[in-house]
């Protein structure tokens, strides 16, 4: 019987299994590899855990601004970041959250990937129509 997600460590484990899913991924994994160096991945994958427990437990650890990064990595890619690729990321997410957890933080997360996933997209089609 798998457990709900319930302290960093969970959050944490969650995070670095499916960050290496998404490094080996034939579409997004070009994608994260050629924006994140390897020696960058370490204190990547902590920022991302700080991110998911400010997210689901409330703890303000996280700071960073994802939607610039977004923007930056889509202008760096001439402006090809698809709906596809955000669809595909919240696919291998619930996927991997279904491998390793189950309950209420565990559903929090998948339908918090999914508002993510249209808010970032739509931060990068907001700023494609205000440059053009």
């Amino acid at each position: 019987m798998l457990k709900d997600i319930k302290e960093r460590k969970d959050i944490r484990l969650l995070v670095h299994t499916f960050y290496d899913i998404i490094r080996k991924d034939s579409l997004l994994g070009p994608i994260f590899n050629s924006h994140i160096k390897k020696e960058q991945w370490p204190a990547h994958l902590e920022k991302l855990t700080d991110f998911w427990v400010t997210a689901l437990f409330g703890e303000a650890c996280f700071k960073g601004n994802p939607t610039l990064a977004h923007r930056t990595v889509d202008k760096n890619l001439n402006h090809t970041i698809a709906a596809s690729h955000f669809e595909h990321w919240v696919s291998l997410w619930h996927t991997t959250i279904d491998s390793l957890f189950e309950g209420n933080l565990a559903n929090r997360a998948k339908m918090a990937s999914e508002n993510m996933a249209a808010g970032q997209f739509n931060a990068i089609c907001t700023m494609r129509n205000t440059a053009s």
